[in-house]
């Protein structure tokens, strides 16, 4: 037991004892994540009888003061997972909630489900092989017991009820008060404007319902995790996000977390529920989960810019904003364009230049101190790499793609400076203007593989341009 978890595990004697109330002994408690709002601790504990038992321990950080829109207490959390477990769906079950006498804050204890919750594991090892089969199908069964719950007035008046043209308006403006240009995310924000679903149905939403927050295990779906982001709304938001590219961790050609095709999701679906899945609505979400992340990882890199989140991680998660945007290309603009060439603009000086110099720390860093490091420390040792790569290119070729953007941007608007141009584009776009034009498209595609590439070159969604 670490150090840093003596104040969790002294005061988990109020708690185990309501579960355990003939007695138990405390063997161990690690804690397994640590997101944004809320924390994982896995706690083991040997019976009276002598047997070891598991719990899953989860709470809101200690320090967290104001929540993200739509961010759900641990308590009505707790609600929603017995709410679903009893309606039928995979969840774990939730033993006791954490109360005042405790002194562990706002949480629950649930118990512990043994299975596969990586995204890129559960997409490449073998093992799940004959799993990955069938696995789109039991996410669209499960999905739609998940939209059939009951919502009585009490959850109803305590869960955020959006419309899909009020979830693009508030994505968009909160965008917008970043002050970034993202002529990409103003284009993609006015398709959506024009594209909402007919007639969006209004349910209980998972909100957050992807690979990476299912748990697998060899003979199939364990359970749905991570409630927080749950809602009221349309339903196929949670059959859209499930698609995004983000999420299938480089499986491209499987729509559906990169295990599945959209034919078995809605297969899944429909053999539970009434309602015929219409496809266009998945793919607005589709569009909608790609516009959104391209937004909140802008915003994530805004939090770390203003102090309020000072992680290395952040400004890097920042650059894959072009990833998402990409993806909305692909979704929306499908057409040529060409990758950057890797050797342009690159000199042979007689001393190492600064781009040298920081190919040369990255090297270390992920072939030396990564390798000899584990957990945190390697984790943060590979995110430190990544963020000298994106360095590096920028040194070395972005110049020339900045350049050739603006060239881009004065066939369009005539001469001007890049942040001006970029700024022009964006206002056009968001007055509803060149949306349909040919030579806008060509260059938002260009410009997004452009960027994406500087921030991630082996990014999946840029394939396609390597095999034109």
């Amino acid at each position: 037991m670490t150090d840093d978890l003596i104040d969790i595990s002294t005061g988990l004697g109020h708690l185990l004892t309501r579960i355990e109330p003939t007695g138990y002994e405390l063997i161990d408690c690690s804690q397994v994540t640590a997101g944004a709002s809320q924390q994982t601790f896995k706690i083991t504990v040997r019976s009276e009888n002598g047997e070891l038992i598991r719990y899953a321990l989860r709470r809101e950080q200690p320090e967290q003061i104001n929540r993200n829109a739509g961010q759900l207490t641990a308590a009505l959390e707790a609600r929603l997972l017995k709410l679903a477990r009893s309606n039928g769906v995979l969840v774990p079950e939730v033993l006791a909630e954490l109360e005042p006498s405790d002194g562990l804050g706002q949480g629950y204890m649930m118990a512990w489900l043994e299975g596969e919750t990586l995204g890129q594991r559960i997409v490449k090892r073998p093992e799940f092989e004959a799993v990955r089969q069938n696995l789109a199908f039991e996410c669209g069964r499960e999905l739609a017991k998940i939209h059939a719950i009951p919502v009585d007035q009490s959850l109803a008046a305590a869960l955020n009820t959006v419309s899909p043209e009020a979830l693009v308006r508030e994505t968009w403006s909160g965008y917008q008060t970043l002050g970034s240009p993202q002529p990409m995310i103003d284009f993609t924000a006015q398709w959506l404007l024009k594209n909402l679903p007919d007639s969006a149905a209004s349910t209980l939403v998972h909100g957050d319902f992807r690979n990476g927050n299912l748990m697998v295990g060899e003979s199939g779906l364990v359970a749905v995790l991570d409630w927080e982001l749950a809602h009221i709304g349309d339903p196929m938001r949670d059959l859209g996000w499930l698609c995004v590219n983000s999420w299938r961790f480089g499986f491209t050609s499987k729509t559906v977390g990169g295990f599945g095709t959209v034919e078995q999701l809605i297969a899944g679906y429909e053999s539970v529920s009434a309602t015929q899945v219409d496809r266009g609505a998945i793919k607005f979400w589709q569009v909608f989960g790609s516009f959104w992340w391209s937004v909140t990882t802008l915003g994530m890199a805004a939090t770390w810019r203003s102090g309020e989140t000072p992680s290395l991680e952040r400004p890097v998660i920042g650059r894959r904003s072009s990833e998402a945007q990409l993806d909305c290309v692909n979704l929306l603009i499908p057409g040529p364009a060409q990758l950057p060439d890797a050797t342009l603009n690159l000199a042979a000086p007689d001393l190492p230049e600064a781009a040298e110099l920081i190919t040369s720390v990255r090297h270390y860093l992920s072939e030396s101190v990564a390798p000899a490091a584990s957990g945190a420390a390697q984790f943060i040792a590979r995110v430190a790499a990544n963020s000298l790569a994106i360095a590096e290119r920028e040194m070395t070729i972005g110049g020339v793609l900045r350049d050739a953007e603006r060239g881009r941007l004065n066939g369009i608007f005539g001469d001007g400076a890049l942040p001006a141009l970029r700024h022009k584009l964006c206002d056009e776009l968001c007055a509803g203007n060149l949306v349909g034009v040919k030579r806008v498209a060509d260059h938002l595609r260009q410009t997004a593989v452009d960027r994406c590439w500087l921030d991630q070159p082996t990014y999946s969604a840029l394939q396609v341009y390597a095999e034109l």
